[in-house]
């Protein structure tokens, strides 16, 4: 009686393959390792993430430097405000230097035609018409001279200066004082503050 009850129990129980039991086994296993993968690969990407975020500027230090390159550039600019202010000014004494050197040089061209009409205006005529035309000419002479800022240098009962008179004889004279100019042989003439042709003269008791 009891065979028969154990071999009913038996044969009522349902027997799962093993075959069946592995492949579970193999399908949890798998999904295991799929999970684990993709956590890796979910860390790797949020590693990477991180350092791939550019990190904040410190605000002090890109003040710090945006002070140092404005400070260069003004340094850079006032260099060469600096270099063209003296361009300029290099420039325009060069222009002026010029103007005066041709100013000069056609006043001494002339100073000699002065000369010879001051000789001529000193000598005896007789004809007072000629005389009278030639101080005209000379006077305007004179004229266009003085347009130019050229003018005479006084010398007559002045003391000597080396600067101004060129000394070529000397007089012994009790009534001139030491280093006066006695007689002025030939005049003298400036250009602004420039001698164009110092005065020549007689200095009494050198």
């Amino acid at each position: 009686m009891n065979e028969n009850t154990n071999a009913e129990n038996t044969c009522g129980e349902e027997t799962i393959p093993e075959e069946e039991t592995i492949s579970e086994t193999t399908e949890e296993t798998a999904a295991e390792g799929a999970a684990e993968e993709t956590a890796e690969e979910t860390a790797a990407e949020d590693t990477d993430t991180a350092e791939a975020a550019p990190e904040e500027p410190d605000p002090a230090e890109t003040i710090k430097k945006l002070e140092e390159e404005l400070a260069a550039e003004k340094e850079r600019y006032l260099r060469l405000d600096a270099e063209y202010y003296n361009y300029r000014t290099r420039t325009a004494k060069e222009k002026s230097d010029a103007y005066d050197n041709a100013t000069a040089q056609a006043v001494s061209e002339i100073l000699s035609v002065i000369d010879n009409f001051e000789r001529a205006l000193g000598t005896e005529c007789s004809d007072e018409k000629f005389k009278s035309g030639i101080d005209m000419i000379f006077r305007q002479y004179v004229s266009i001279l003085e347009k130019l800022g050229v003018k005479e240098i006084e010398a007559l009962g002045k003391t000597f200066d080396p600067n101004l008179h060129n000394a070529v004889s000397s007089t012994e004279d009790e009534e001139k004082g030491e280093n006066e100019i006695a007689a002025v042989l030939q005049k003298g003439y400036t250009l602004g503050k420039r001698v164009i042709r110092p005065a020549m003269v007689t200095v009494a008791n050198p």
